[in-house]
């Protein structure tokens, strides 16, 4: 699809035009675009395993081998795929936006890899790994006892090694959630990417941003569960809207 079949709303691109401080929200969405697979779309991870399985703390206690070798694999995954277009868009709006923040729902990394900076990661990050008795990081040599059929377990302490990520029943990391709230406060446009709006607090947030007079945009395959009370949404692929969003800012600034 090319950048001239997009028709943006003039009050969107006039309005990042301008901003001094940006927030943005991504969701599992942007990553699909990668061939990052999802927990609840069709053909999605959770469809071989139950969520209860896998991601919370009884049963990493219970099995933490079973669930090592999960995550090993998830790791795997994402190494293997590649920041897409839409990733490398918002590295392209950061720079143009003296504040800007990308708030992510996703634990892949690749916002990171493709380059933005100033990213807050409310579910953690699947390629950190930690000790659950001292806190001490792991590193790979570390995790790759869990390949050879038995935990990883921490060097220095000999604690089980799990992932920086949030599990089921587990709270948000605070200083994450507070950062992404300050965001949200001063943001004059939000955009809410690839994310379905159904998990809480997250999906919360482009409301939040609205409430303290933000110009919200949502950018979704789908319309999202709060998508009725954007100011803006675009429908398609993130890969796709994103780029010639930011050309069409890019445009708007060197006009004016």
């Amino acid at each position: 699809m090319s950048k001239e079949t997009f028709a943006f709303p003039p009050e969107l691109i006039e309005r990042l035009a301008r901003a001094r401080s940006v927030a943005v929200l991504t969701g599992a969405g942007i990553s699909a675009e990668s061939g990052v697979p999802t927990f609840r779309d069709p053909g999605g991870l959770w469809e071989r395993f139950r969520p209860e399985e896998l991601a919370n703390v009884q049963a990493f206690l219970r099995n933490p081998d079973l669930v090592q070798r999960w995550y090993a694999y998830r790791r795997k995954l994402v190494r293997e795929v590649e920041p897409n277009p839409g990733h490398y868009a918002l590295v392209e709006l950061e720079r143009m936006v003296p504040d800007f923040t990308l708030i992510t729902q996703n634990v892949d990394n690749l916002h990171r890899r493709a380059g933005s900076r100033r990213v807050v990661e409310l579910h953690g990050n699947l390629l950190r790994s930690y000790c659950i008795d001292c806190g001490r990081p792991a590193d790979e040599v570390d995790l790759e006892a869990a390949a050879e059929g038995k935990p990883a377990r921490c060097p220095a302490c000999g604690g089980l090694i799990r992932p920086d990520v949030v599990w089921f029943g587990e709270m948000l990391p605070e200083e994450a959630l507070a950062e992404a709230y300050a965001a949200c406060e001063r943001a004059e446009v939000f955009l809410s990417v690839g994310t379905s709006a159904v998990v809480y607090p997250a999906a919360g947030l482009p409301l939040e941003a609205k409430r303290a007079g933000a110009y919200v945009a949502e950018i979704n395959l789908q319309p999202s569960a709060i998508a009725d009370e954007m100011d803006a949404l675009l429908l398609g692929k993130a890969g796709e809207i994103l780029p010639a969003l930011v050309e069409a800012v890019r445009q708007a600034r060197d006009a004016g």
